[in-house]
């Protein structure tokens, strides 16, 4: 079954691979559906633990960001004041001490900045002058999923995080991390030769945060009593049951870009 999982999964990101391919407009649209169908999973699972999150406030956040990216691109100091609005707002829904508490504010905040603010940064990359190094969001990210799991599979002896995830191995791990700079050393050698060297570290950091970002959705779903975010592919869980790793390496390498001398 587990098996199962991960080819299914694969099946379900080939199309986005040709939307990230085409860039522009269709990412930001595919952008746009992650945020708005993961954020919306992300708040179902915190009612399932008893907070009532805001999702006018979170698709508020979501309308106001993208119009931004749209409209403004490059200006960071429209991106700065969205994040004061989000949090500002969060904070107002919990005036009404005697309806809402406070994992009610929290959960709302949470959700805008972990779904919507994480993942509008494969648009910011897009939007790059070095927007090739998109690949490398998802060759991090599903190319440590692989390898971890047949790493593990052959290798696996020592738990990683039994509380959280016990199939996962430090063996498994420590394959994800090579697998990760393996692939990204290979791109970086035929797509970008001169930023070999950087593609090397983004894929070991890129690995790391990976397998951050899956471990931090484990535990989000153990603390809200669920197996899996969604049902849109029936019995292998949702949106960020497959995204949950993209969500944090979209960040590390869009930062990357930004401090990492590229040549």
């Amino acid at each position: 079954m587990y098996m199962k999982t991960r080819i299914i999964s694969a099946c379900v990101m080939l199309p986005l691979l040709i939307l990230v391919y085409l860039g522009g407009w269709f990412i930001w649209a595919a952008a746009l559906i992650v945020a708005g169908l993961g954020g919306r999973e992300f708040y179902k699972g915190f009612e399932a633990s008893g907070a009532k999150p805001c999702y006018s406030i979170a698709y508020g956040a979501i309308a106001l960001l993208y119009v931004i990216g749209a409209v403004s691109p490059h200006d960071m100091r429209l991106m700065m004041i969205w994040v004061v609005l989000v949090t500002a707002f969060s904070m107002v829904y919990g005036f009404s001490v005697n309806e809402r508490k406070l994992a009610d504010m929290t959960s709302t905040l949470l959700g805008i900045m972990y779904v919507v603010f994480f993942s509008y940064h494969i648009v910011l990359i897009d939007q790059s002058q070095h927007r090739i190094l998109i690949w490398l969001v998802f060759l991090t990210a599903f190319g440590t999923d692989i390898m971890a799991y047949f790493t593990g599979m052959a290798f696996g002896k020592h738990k990683l995080c039994p509380n959280l995830s016990p199939k996962k191995s430090v063996e498994g791990a420590v394959g994800g991390v090579i697998g990760s700079v393996v692939f990204c050393g290979i791109f970086g050698y035929f797509a970008l030769p001169d930023a070999f060297v950087m593609t090397l570290i983004i894929g070991f950091l890129g690995s790391i945060f990976a397998q951050l970002g899956d471990l931090s959705a484990s535990a989000f779903k153990r603390q809200m009593g669920i197996k899996d975010y969604g049902n849109l592919i029936p019995g292998h869980g949702g949106i960020l049951d497959r995204f949950d790793s993209v969500l944090f390496t979209a960040p590390l390498v869009y930062y990357c870009i930004l401090f990492i001398n590229i040549g």
